[in-house]
């Protein structure tokens, strides 16, 4: 499996994402492949998977209620990451 890295940015409904995030926690809590997220300081977030592509990996993303029920993500990337040093090197899958 490779890892992969989303970048959401959010739309400047901060009143829709506030109503929602609960049920978006929710949903990554069932998602095996997360392996960590978060939202930035820029009105954004980075999710990281493990998966077996970028088009898997966007498909489940594809139903984050964040996307599917508030459109308040602008604009979504998801690239694939090597990961080769730092202190949580040996916390992601190498390919």
């Amino acid at each position: 499996m490779a890892v992969f890295v989303v970048t959401y940015s959010y739309t400047a409904d901060s009143a829709r994402r506030d109503a929602l995030r609960p049920t978006h926690r929710e949903w990554l809590g069932t998602l095996p492949g997360l392996l960590v997220s978060g939202p930035t300081d820029a009105d954004g977030a980075v999710l990281v998977f493990e998966g077996a592509s970028a088009s898997e990996v966007d498909a489940t993303v594809d139903q984050d209620p964040f996307v599917t029920d508030g459109g308040i993500v602008a604009e979504r990337r998801t690239v694939g990451w090597t990961v080769v040093g730092g202190s949580l090197k040996g916390a992601f899958p190498t390919s």
